[in-house]
């Protein structure tokens, strides 16, 4: 049974995760969303800077320094996760730019000014709106980027530019190389702005959140994340990075964290559960199927091979890397481990999730750079319960893995026994003739 569903995830699966991961838009989508990360790691941590004065007092140096200068540390909030939509444009419209071999300034400008127009919304006092900018105009970034690259791409292959005598510095060629290229994006995005104001009444922001909005929303429910990890587990099992889900799944997990900050910032609840943050820290707690119980099941086997993996993977899995024991117990493609993996994986890797929809633990402010177990959990919200949570997290998976890892220990005992077996000179045959002989070796 087992070895047809291999065959079918060899045969069917693994050829289309391949095809989306190397797909170019989606690449440089997932690209363009990992290059966020210091903007969300920047801003969730400028954003928890103003409760502090809560948590100390007011009556000392360093709450009075935050209280007096409230507006300087709002400012790294507003530039980082204020406009993530804009930066997202730029680290789109790089990736695939490179991918064409384009000229990146270029692309990368075109993909902004795209971008601009489709978003930029002014005020009753002429000033200029930045609410488009964010996490808001996060999805229409992705599209302006993709369609400004695949416009000059599109020029480039038809000679729809101009070129300058040889002699000519090459970075004055290819401004000029670049004016039939804005004038068609420029008019494309000009004309779809106009169209959509006098149709609709709407910029893309607006109509994108409201189209995406089922999809987006799905990932406020628990259930909804439970059946995603799950299918993160099972191609896991099989040896295929999670990656692939990644353009779907970051720019969700981007436009969580920057709304749970706004929140945050407003006193407000926070909306979402669902972040890079609380994923990393609970469903990737010491790595993807939560393999830190059979570690520790190896680390107190009666096995030496086992033991010596065990030894050599517990450090790693404490920071999140589990390759050590999915490829040396092994747990990739081991029918035994099937169950504890993607089953436990997914099950114990969302509880978190759902304790956090529950209001038993916070939700998440804070994407935190990597830092090991338990200290990354706590980190994400500020929560002492997500300490607890991984506490029992740790404890489901070793009694999950446990009595799975047994019917390994057995079979590797058994295989040790024979090659020690194979090993030894005498049979017991052997040394009892001796012994009549009366010949001690």
């Amino acid at each position: 049974m087992f070895e047809k569903f291999e065959a079918f995830m060899n045969r069917f699966f693994l050829p289309l995760a391949r095809k989306v991961d190397n797909q170019r838009h989606l690449s440089a989508i997932k690209a363009g969303m990992v290059a966020m990360t210091p903007f969300t790691i920047l801003g969730s941590f400028f954003a928890i800077l103003p409760a502090l004065p809560n948590m100390l007092g007011e009556e000392n140096v360093v709450s009075q320094f935050i209280l007096g200068n409230a507006e300087l540390f709002d400012l790294p909030v507003t530039l980082s996760i204020g406009l993530i939509g804009l930066y997202s444009s730029m680290a789109i419209s790089f990736n695939l730019a490179n991918y064409y071999k384009l000229y990146i300034p270029g692309a990368v400008t075109q993909a902004v000014f795209a971008f601009l127009f489709l978003t930029i919304q002014f005020t009753e006092d002429g000033g200029v709106s930045l609410s488009n900018l964010g996490a808001k105009g996060l999805f229409t970034s992705m599209i302006a980027s993709i369609v400004t690259v695949e416009l000059y791409q599109f020029c480039k292959k038809r000679n729809l530019t101009i070129r300058m005598p040889e002699g000519v510095p090459d970075f004055v060629s290819r401004s000029f190389e670049l004016i039939p290229v804005t004038l068609i994006v420029g008019g494309t995005f000009i004309l779809t702005r106009f169209a959509l104001l006098s149709t609709v009444g709407e910029l893309p922001p607006t109509i994108l959140t409201r189209f995406l909005q089922p999809l987006v929303g799905s990932m406020d429910n628990p259930w909804s994340v439970l059946a995603l990890n799950f299918c993160i587990c099972t191609i896991f099992f099989f040896g295929i990075h999670s990656s692939v889900f990644s353009p779907i799944t970051r720019p969700i997990m981007v436009v969580f964290i920057a709304e749970n900050i706004a929140a945050y910032q407003a006193g407000q609840p926070l909306p979402h559960f669902y972040t890079a943050g609380a994923s990393s820290a609970f469903f990737g707690f010491t790595g993807c199927g939560i393999s830190i119980g059979c570690v520790i099941a190896c680390m107190l086997s009666k096995s030496q091979r086992y033991r010596q993996i065990g030894r050599v993977s517990l450090f790693p899995a404490l920071f999140g890397i589990n390759e050590p024991i999915l490829f040396g117990a092994p747990i990739i493609l081991n029918p035994v481990m099937f169950i504890p993996h993607v089953f436990g994986g997914a099950i114990i890797g969302t509880l978190p999730m759902f304790l956090m929809h529950w209001g038993l633990v916070d939700k998440p402010i804070f994407d935190p750079p990597y830092v090991g177990v338990f200290l990354e959990g706590f980190l994400t919200n500020g929560d002492w319960r997500s300490i607890v949570a991984n506490v029992i997290q740790l404890v489901l998976t070793v009694a999950l893995y446990w009595p799975f890892f047994k019917v390994m220990e057995k079979q590797e005992l058994e295989a040790e026994q024979r090659v020690q077996a194979e090993h030894e000179i005498f049979t017991e045959s052997d040394a009892d003739i001796l012994d009549e002989l009366g010949l001690d070796f």
